[in-house]
C-alpha cells in the first residue's frame, strides 16, 4: 500500500471517487495506484503531485506490509 498517497488524500479530504475524478481515471483504476498494484502514468504522478502538494518520490513510496500477514500473538 501506498500509505503516503493515501494519508495525503485524506489529510487533503478527498476520497477516492474525487481523486479518481481530478484524475479523470476511473475508481478501481485510482484504488490500484493508491494500494500499489499498478504504477500509473507519469502525467497522474505529476498530477497527484500538484493536487497534494507533496514531491511525487514520497507518493510513490510502498510500505513493505501490503500483503504480508498479520503475526499472531
Amino acid at each position: 500500500m501506498r500509505k503516503n498517497l493515501k494519508e495525503a488524500r485524506q489529510k487533503a479530504g478527498m476520497t477516492q471517487q474525487q481523486m479518481a475524478d481530478k484524475l479523470n481515471v476511473g475508481l478501481r483504476h485510482y484504488q490500484k495506484i493508491e494500494y500499489g498494484d499498478t504504477n500509473g502514468s507519469f502525467e497522474i504522478w505529476d498530477a497527484l503531485e500538484d493536487i497534494l502538494g507533496l514531491h511525487q518520490r514520497k507518493l510513490r513510496e510502498n510500505s513493505d506490509n501490503h500483503h504480508a500477514p498479520k503475526e499472531s500473538r
